[in-house]
């Protein structure tokens, strides 16, 4: 529904605010509106699930770029559409190259905007399912000891149990051993399931 998407404003010009949350409201997305980065970041230390943020570029103090880089050193998991006065193509390609879903050019038209709005809305939906996939392989795979680290990096390598105890210096029962507890603390049932958790442990860094 979306009645649960949120869509956030951050621009200094109150006329635009009140234009963009009335345009986007119309639309029965809920939004909340900000005059500057600064303003934005006290109030949102994390992203819901699906939210994105419309952004001015150019703003007093904190700028819109600079905005885009604080949210990415702090981890806030929210896409970005970016709008500005004027067209500047180096500007939107940093952006771009920064992760913003869009970059608009003031006045934006409303059909534009709106879809850009969608594409944001869908990104961050996907952004969080994978992020929680990465936090649940992380935990798992978290429980796991140095030793039985050692083990598991050779085994989904493709090692066989005698090359891993050779590299270790440990015994084939004991690799044995170790490649059980791994998959019974993972719970995982072979080493394909368990180089699937490794992976997406690592996919979304």
């Amino acid at each position: 529904m979306k009645n649960c998407l949120t869509v956030f404003v951050v621009d200094d010009d109150p006329a635009v605010r009140d234009s963009l949350a009335m345009l986007l409201e119309q639309e029965d997305y809920a939004v909340q509106t900000f005059d500057s980065g600064e303003a934005f970041l006290a109030a949102c230390g994390s992203a819901c699930p699906a939210c994105c943020a419309v952004v001015d570029v150019r703003m007093p103090g904190m700028d819109g770029l600079q905005l885009q880089q604080e949210m990415t050193r702090r981890n806030i998991l929210l896409p970005v559409i970016f709008l500005t006065g004027e067209g500047d193509i180096p500007t939107s390609v940093r952006a771009m190259k920064a992760g913003a879903v869009d970059f608009l050019t003031k006045p934006v038209a409303a059909a534009d905007l709106l879809a850009s709005a969608r594409t944001a809305l869908a990104a961050s939906l996907r952004l969080h399912a994978q992020a929680e996939i990465r936090r649940e392989a992380v935990e798992r795979l978290a429980l796991l000891t140095d030793r039985e680290r050692d083990v598991m990096a050779l085994a989904i390598a493709g090692c066989a149990n005698k090359e891993i105890a050779a590299h270790l210096g440990i015994s084939h029962r004991t690799v044995e051993i170790h490649k059980a507890r791994l998959l019974k603390k993972t719970n995982t049932d072979n080493l394909i399931e368990l180089a699937r958790l490794v992976e997406a442990s690592r996919t979304f860094d």
